[in-house]
């Protein structure tokens, strides 16, 4: 059944539509301010996880399955969303970037005037190079131990099959926040290395960069999370669209679009197998010729259903708002379990609420078959509710908005600029749920970049001008 000929949609989604729009257009016209390009990345986030839910899936089933109060619901919500992310971040912007704000984008700078090219941002990029080597040679030694020096299953998966060096209970205990530290420290040298593969010019540092990008890569490619190979693929293909590729917007677009069916292709080979072995595994025997799951649509594309969900749940009342704990838990997760052993569990008591309970909650496993993502807005309604939530929602969007746009701000030190794109390919997978299992990646980075920074000014001689 398509959903776009057997049901209307109520006003509120039109009212979504022009919002969205509206917010786009803006967002476009202070792209040179550095915060229209990650509010147009964080729109369009939204805009896909919920407006295009309805539109890839069947509305008219959820209509059916939940009745008219949820949808409605749900969409009032969104709009909510969508008009305070207008107000509040040029608002917090100015509060956060206060004494950035006549740099302009660093990045669209770049874009014009040929950066790459130039020699003081081929040194950055060899510097940056030499800076991560180490940390990722030190990782991998540590790896190869772990996994008894299975070097197919670290580096070439495709040959064999995936070891994984991190891998740990749901509910982690002794070291394993220090396995968790080094999975996320991984997918984020795995990322800057694509970037540093994709920007540089020199002989050295591209050969350095290519061959390690490409023993990392294929950790990320053949496993069966779409958000990493997202988070490691596409921040080294923005770099080398954005400042490597030359040609006109049409070239530029040409890639993009044949680079998208390529990717989709392959996730939807991820969906497909990832139930029925290793995606090593179906890979080399061709996957699954079912025709039935062929035809399947990409699963988990249902963020607005889910919202739908958490409306019913607290109309019905067998779902209670629980006032911030949520976001709390999301706060105090860095906190290694064996240090606070009670520490909360992030989305425990959705998943419960979904279905997902078995066991108890003290198992490994936290007593879930399987955890569920609320999205971007409904985590904000299961934390304060249908109206308070949207709106804090949209306050730590326009936050995250504030700090992109610093990162682009001072991009005359290309960490920062590393560390954008890093953050705007993360701002997708936020959609999800805005959660630190995202961001950790931006996070080290951005701890790094600190402490090499500080490096830096303790050691410049000291001068009369200084």
């Amino acid at each position: 059944m398509d959903p776009l000929v057997s049901v209307s949609f109520p006003l509120p989604f039109y009212l979504c539509i022009i919002a969205v729009l509206s917010l786009a257009r803006t967002a476009w016209q202070r792209r040179y301010e550095g915060w229209g390009i990650p509010m147009l990345a964080v729109v369009a986030t939204a805009a896909v996880w919920y407006i295009g839910d309805v539109l890839y899936n069947d509305y008219g089933a959820y209509a059916k399955q939940f009745g008219d109060g949820p949808l409605i619901s749900a969409w009032w919500e969104i709009l909510l969303f969508f008009i305070t992310l207008g107000i509040l971040t040029p608002i917090i912007n100015r509060k956060i970037n206060g004494n950035l704000l006549n740099e302009g984008s660093q990045i669209l700078q770049m874009m014009q005037n040929g950066a790459v090219d130039q020699v003081q941002f081929q040194d950055q990029i060899s510097a940056i190079g030499r800076l991560l080597l180490w940390p990722w040679v030190v990782l991998m030694a540590t790896g190869l131990v772990k996994t008894h020096f299975d070097v197919i299953g670290m580096f070439f998966p495709y040959l064999g099959e995936k070891a994984d060096p991190w891998s740990r209970n749901r509910i982690g205990g002794g070291i394993d926040a220090l396995y968790a530290l080094a999975g996320y420290f991984q997918l984020m040298l795995t990322a800057l290395w694509g970037v540093v593969f994709a920007l540089s010019k020199r002989s050295s540092t591209f050969v350095m960069a290519g061959i390690i990008y490409f023993l990392s890569a294929p950790f990320y490619v053949f496993d069966r999370t779409r958000s990493y190979m997202l988070a490691i693929l596409l921040p080294g293909f923005m770099a080398l669209v954005s400042l490597r590729v030359k040609k006109g917007i049409w070239v530029r677009l040409i890639l993009c679009g044949a680079s998208f069916l390529v990717l989709e292709q392959w996730m939807k080979f991820v969906i497909d197998n990832r139930d029925k072995g290793s995606i090593a595994a179906s890979f080399k025997t061709g996957g699954t010729q079912d025709l039935q799951v062929k035809a399947r649509k990409h699963g988990g594309f249902n963020m607005y259903q889910e919202l739908c969900y958490i409306n019913y749940y607290i109309a019905q009342g067998s779902y209670k708002v629980n006032w911030g704990s949520r976001y709390f838990a999301e706060i105090v997760n860095p906190i290694p379990r064996v240090l606070w052993p009670g520490k909360p569990m992030i989305g425990i008591d959705y998943a419960i609420a979904r279905g997902m309970a078995y066991g108890t909650l003290n198992a490994k496993s936290g007593g879930i078959a399987s955890s569920i993502s609320t999205g971007m807005i409904g985590q904000g309604v299961v934390n304060f509710g249908g109206f308070l939530g949207p709106i804090v929602a949209a306050f730590l969007m326009a936050v995250w908005i504030a700090v992109l746009a610093r990162q682009d701000l001072m991009g005359n030190d290309l960490g920062h600029l590393l560390l954008y794109a890093i953050g705007l390919v993360l701002t997708y997978n936020m959609g999800r749920d805005i959660t630190l299992l995202i961001l950790y990646p931006f996070v080290f980075g951005l701890i790094l970049l600190n402490f090499v920074n500080k490096r830096k000014d303790n050691q410049l001689p000291l001068t009369d001008e200084t």
